[in-house]
C-alpha cells in the first residue's frame, strides 16, 4: 500500500514538473540599446565598463545573458524575480533617468556594497566565476564610483544630490 502511494505521488511530481515547463518567465532582453545608460551621463573608463559588463549586467542592465539552467523551472521563475529586484535597485542601462538624488545615491551604494563584498552576490559568482572581483578591480571600481561623487558635488547643489537630515 505504502509503495503504490509513493509511486503514484512520483508520477504525478513528474508531470507537474513536466507541465510548468510550458510556464515561463518574460525574458530580460533588450530589443534595442538605450539611450540613457549609464555611460551616457557619466564617464565610464573601459576598465569599468568591462567590469560593470561582465560582474553586474547580467542582473542590473536590460540585457541578460542566460545559463542554460534558466531553461528549467522554476529555476527560471526564480532567476526573473531576481533579474526584476535587481533592476529596481539599479538598472545601468536606464541610469540617465534617474534623478540626481538617486544616481549619487547609487554611486554611494556601489562604493558601499563592493566594499562590503555584497556585490556581485555570491550566488552569482558561484557559477560565474568570471564575475569575481579582484581586490584591484574593486578599489579600482570604488575609486570611480567616488570620483563620480565627487563630480556630482561639484556641478551641483548638494541638497539635490542628498536628504536633509530630520532635525
Amino acid at each position: 500500500m505504502f509503495k503504490k502511494i509513493i509511486k503514484i505521488t512520483l508520477k504525478a511530481l513528474l508531470v507537474a514538473f513536466i507541465l510548468i515547463q510550458f510556464y515561463r518567465p518574460e525574458r530580460n532582453i533588450a530589443s534595442r540599446p538605450t539611450d540613457l545608460g549609464i555611460e551616457k551621463a557619466f564617464p565610464v573608463p573601459p576598465e569599468v565598463a568591462t567590469m560593470l559588463r561582465t560582474s553586474c549586467y547580467d542582473c542590473h542592465s536590460n540585457t541578460t545573458n542566460y545559463p542554460w539552467y534558466s531553461n528549467v523551472q522554476p529555476v527560471g521563475w526564480w532567476l526573473a524575480d531576481h533579474i526584476k529586484d535587481a533592476k529596481d535597485e539599479v538598472n545601468f542601462d536606464e541610469f540617465a533617468s534617474y534623478r540626481l538624488r538617486r544616481q549619487y545615491r547609487k554611486f554611494e551604494e556601489i562604493d558601499e556594497q563592493v566594499s562590503k563584498d555584497e556585490m556581485p552576490l555570491p550566488s552569482y559568482t558561484i557559477i560565474h566565476q568570471n564575475a569575481i572581483l579582484s581586490p584591484d578591480q574593486k578599489t579600482m571600481l570604488v575609486t570611480w564610483s567616488r570620483a563620480m561623487m565627487d563630480s556630482m558635488k561639484a556641478k551641483y547643489p548638494i541638497d539635490s544630490l542628498v536628504r536633509k537630515p530630520k532635525s
